[in-house]
């Protein structure tokens, strides 16, 4: 017997590094190609799918002083980065045949269309890939903030956080090789032990309303596809 979905509609929250591959600046095509594919068998199990996406892959907020800018202005070179991580991933999604729309909360002509809420949901509900770029709108919010606020505004019933490790450790496993992985965590937990998963804001947002995530990652192929039937990967912070 086919499996259902446990989810009927997701949030996928990736960092600008995931579009990057292994060089971690700028789009690397392979690994572009690889996230279409993944996505796209996510959508065959009829999953209406969001997806928000970082900058990092080229500049973010809190390297400013790396580059000798103003927060504000890194901030808003980051934004502008979204959107064409945003216009690359709509275009190898739609060569693959999937339906997709990108929406902007940073207005920026005839390039996108800015960020409607009606407007997404109906994208949803039509079978599109909905992709949310330029963040907030806002500087000092990170595209966390961003995926937990639009998992909110559409009725998302999860976000699927990508990383390039499988969950969520007590100390960085790259650092620690005692690392604790969590199979699942709360909430409080993550914002009293400070652990990098998400902002605090973001993580805040998510408790508030009760809104679970997974942490899981996306080097592993197949690995969202199993979350979306229920299977355990990664973890669950709810």
């Amino acid at each position: 017997m086919k499996k259902r979905p446990t989810y009927k509609r997701i949030v996928i929250k990736l960092s600008g590094e995931v579009m990057a591959g292994e060089g971690g600046v700028g789009i690397e095509p392979a690994a572009l190609r690889e996230l279409a594919e993944e996505i796209k068998e996510l959508r065959d199990l009829e999953v209406e799918i969001a997806v928000v996406i970082g900058g990092g892959n080229l500049i973010r907020g809190t390297q400013a002083a790396e580059y000798d800018l103003e927060r504000v202005t890194a901030d808003q070179v980051g934004m502008l980065t979204t959107i064409i991580n945003g216009l690359a991933l709509r275009d190898v999604l739609e060569r693959r045949g999937v339906p997709t729309s990108v929406q902007s909360a940073v207005p920026v002509g005839e390039t996108v269309t800015p960020y409607v809420h009606r407007y997404a949901l109906r994208d949803l509900r039509e079978g599109k890939v909905v992709i949310f770029v330029g963040g907030t709108g806002n500087p000092y919010f990170t595209t966390d903030t961003a995926a937990s606020l639009r998992a909110l505004e559409i009725g998302a019933e999860i976000i699927l956080k990508a990383t390039k490790v499988d969950g969520v450790y007590d100390s960085d496993p790259f650092e620690n090789p005692a690392a604790v992985k969590f199979d699942t965590i709360s909430y409080q937990e993550v914002l009293q032990r400070r652990l990098c998963v998400m902002d605090a804001t973001a993580i805040s947002l998510c408790m508030d309303h009760q809104l679970p995530l997974v942490v899981f990652n996306i080097g592993a192929k197949g690995n969202m596809r199993r979350i979306i039937l229920g299977e355990k990967e990664g973890t669950l912070i709810s």
